[in-house]
Formats: structure tokens, sequence, C-alpha cells
């Protein structure tokens, strides 16, 4: 292979988003973009049940975790939402926005977003190689030396935009921290799942619930009780034991927890509309009234399955009424409803997880271009950073805005004499 101004390693989100921007930016510059798949894009191609999530209507930097909040916006503020709409349907792809304010192609395709990052990253002059797969990236004085599993290639900038660990069966194995590590960065400490469904301890009483699904909140607290992280929305019982998107958004933060303080908890209130105190003066009418069940009471709010399952938690029958219904009694079902203290035992790992915490910290790289401050000419962009934002296309915006960043800072440092043979 002949040498090229730019390399890009990595043909995802982030790295696709890159390559179109420096093309468009250096139109005389030889832009290579390597990727060690098969085949372009699987994780676009799966995500949003494979209509992929775009985006979403309004994203902020209290929609991520990881750096700052002050690094993370003035990153998204370089592509905000409206010029992600603008950018795609310039494409031909047409976004429509959902209830959830989830953003998705008219076509319910991902393929649809797939092809049009594809061509027009070819429109953009960049050459797409695959599979090419990059296990080595020498820094030298007139450049860069990759070193792939089908041969060499030298550039005078690279921009890594290799992904981080989630799916690891599309190429995301952590091969980018590695190459980001061996150019003088230093990855956080910890780096795990995130977007990832939670094990229940074996046996426990949730997993005999599998496809009961109820909205609920979700708040991670120390091991004191203090309340670290709170979240609304979906929970779904699995046969291993939670999943829904109000989980997933949960999980990152009880694992970070957990990492600090082993002890750390999940609480969950399967009646996030209700407070201890509605649910007191509820009961207390309902045994005036005598004849209705608990069973009947509660069944009315939520699935059968579930109903019962919490009364039997609460050490209740269904069967039982609220009349004369002892304090503690009262008490344990008024928790349960509320405050449901669930144990973990693990999550799904990788394989099941959409997005990875932890990575390059953003304090690496200056932001204005995504250039790292450790290896000059290298620039850094997607999931490799140390940003991971909640379910919803958070993840994607965070991708596109980092990869512009990082194609348009990478062209603009290039001189751009035009490539002559190969």
């Amino acid at each position: 292979m002949s040498d090229a101004d730019l390399a890009i390693v990595g043909a995802g989100a982030a790295g696709l988003m890159a390559a179109i921007q420096a093309g468009r930016a250096a139109p005389g510059a030889r832009i290579v973009a390597l990727d060690g798949a098969r085949t372009l894009g699987a994780k676009i191609l799966v995500a949003g049940g494979g209509r992929c999530n775009v985006t979403h209507h309004q994203v902020g930097p209290d929609d991520f975790a990881g750096s700052t909040r002050p690094a993370i916006a003035k990153v998204l503020r370089e592509l905000p939402v409206p010029a992600t709409v603008g950018f795609f349907r310039e494409l031909g792809v047409e976004l429509k926005r959902e209830a959830t304010g989830k953003l998705f192609p008219v076509t319910d395709r991902a393929r649809t977003v797939l092809d049009a990052l594809v061509g027009a990253a070819r429109a953009a002059g960049v050459e797409l190689r695959f599979p090419f797969r990059v296990v080595g990236i020498e820094r030298r004085a007139s450049g860069f030396r990759l070193q792939g599993d089908r041969g060499e290639l030298g550039a005078r900038r690279v921009v890594l935009a290799a992904g981080g660990q989630a799916l690891p069966k599309s190429g995301s194995d952590g091969a980018g921290v590695a190459l980001a590590r061996s150019l003088g960065h230093e990855p956080t400490a910890a780096i795990f799942p995130a977007l990832v469904p939670l094990l229940v301890s074996p046996g426990h009483w949730l997993a005999s619930l599998a496809g009961v699904a109820v909205p609920a909140r979700v708040e991670v607290r120390s091991a004191t009780g203090k309340g670290l992280a709170l979240f609304r929305g979906d929970l779904l019982c699995t046969h291993f034991g939670l999943s829904g998107p109000v989980v997933l958004d949960a999980s990152r933060h009880f694992l970070a927890a957990r990492l600090e303080e082993p002890r750390s908890r999940f609480v969950v209130a399967l009646l996030p509309g209700a407070t201890p105190e509605s649910l007191e003066a509820e009961i207390a009418a309902l045994g005036r009234r005598g004849s209705r069940t608990l069973g009947g009471w509660l069944a009315g709010k939520l699935p059968d399955r579930l109903a019962e399952a919490l009364l039997a938690h609460a050490g209740l029958e269904a069967s039982a009424t609220a009349v004369r219904l002892a304090r503690g009694s009262r008490r344990a079902l008024i928790e349960t409803l509320t405050a449901l203290e669930i144990p973990i035992a693990g999550d799904r790992g990788f394989a099941h997880a959409e997005a990875t915490a932890g990575g390059i910290p953003l304090d690496q790289v200056r932001l204005a271009t995504m250039e790292s401050r450790r290896c000059p000419g290298l620039h850094l962009c997607g999931e490799l950073l140390d940003v991971d934002g909640r379910i919803g296309g958070f993840n994607f915006q965070w991708a596109w805005a980092s990869g512009a960043v990082a194609g348009r800072g990478a062209a603009r440092a290039l001189t751009i004499p035009r490539h002559g043979g190969g």
C-alpha cells in the first residue's frame, strides 16, 4: 500500500463521519479508512432493533457520563442535533421523531443510514479498506507507520476511531485502547460495560417473571443509602434478571458505584408514580371499604404475576384484605412497592452491552480538533474516549460530533499536496 496523508483506524459511526468531514475539508489529500471487519457498520446495522436510532431530538452534556460535562459540551456544540439532522438530510436520509424523542430514518432501516455514510465517504474521495485490522501504530518523524494484518501503511496523520469493547463481534474488542496506550495515552482505571442488562442473584423470584414489563423508577444508592443516580422508564423482567431502558440507563452508574463500594444498592419502585404517603392513604381507604383483597387492588396497578410475586415478597397472601392489616405488614408492602432492593449478581458483559464506560479521558485531547496532547498528529474520537451516553441515540450523537471534530481537525492540519500514483 502506498502512503496516505490521513489514515482513519476504524470505519464505524465515528470513523465514517471523520472520513467524510476530512475528505470534504481536504479534497486533495489521500485519505484511507481501515476497518478490521469483513462487513462495515455492524453496530449501525443492529442499532435500534435494526432501525438505527440516529440521534435524539435534544442532547446535552447531562445525558452523558465519564469525562467532565464542560468538555463533553464543547465537543457536542461543534455538531448539534439540528446540524446532524441536516447532514443526514443532505445524504438523502430523512429522520422522523418518535414519541420518546428518538430520531430514526423514515425508512425504518439501518441499512439506509450505513449506505448513505459509506456513499458519502467514497464521494469525498476516501478509500475504504476492509478487512484490514491495524495491529500496531509507530510514531515516526515523518508521521506514522501502521502495521496491519494485510500489510503496512504510512500516514502523516491518524484518526483513531477503533471503538470501545461493546458488542465485540462487531469488531469493537478493545484494540483501540491498546493502540492509544502504545502512543502514550493512559485510559481510565476501569473500563466496563454500559447500557447492559443486569443479572439477579441465583434463584431470585424476579427471574420467574420473564416477559413482564412495567414502568419503573430505578435508583442507585450508596451502601449508606445516599442517592447516586435516578432514572425512570420501562423495566423488563427476564430469565436472567433485569433489562429494559431504565435498567440499561442505570446499569453504568450501578457498576461504577460498585467498583468504589461493593455494597452499593440497586433500588426499584414498581409503582413509580406513588409515594409511601400516598400508598399509606390508599391502603387505609381500602381497609375502610373492607371487602376488596390486596391482590385485586394491586392487580389493578400491575400485571397479575408481578402483583402476586410482590405480595408474596412482602409476606402477604393475595386473598388478604387491608382490614386490620398489621403495621409491619403494611410497611413491608409499601417498601416493596416503592423501594424494592434487588440483589444484583453481575451483568451480561460486553457481548450484550450497547456502550463502553471508560476509555481515554478527554483531558488528554485538544477539544477543538480532538488531537492528542501526548502524541502530535494523532486524533481520537468515538467510543474509544471516556464518554458514554444514556439510551436513545445519545452515543451515536457523540460519535457524529466527535468524529466530525476529529476529521475536520486532521484535515485542517494537513498541507494538501496531491498524491501521485498508487
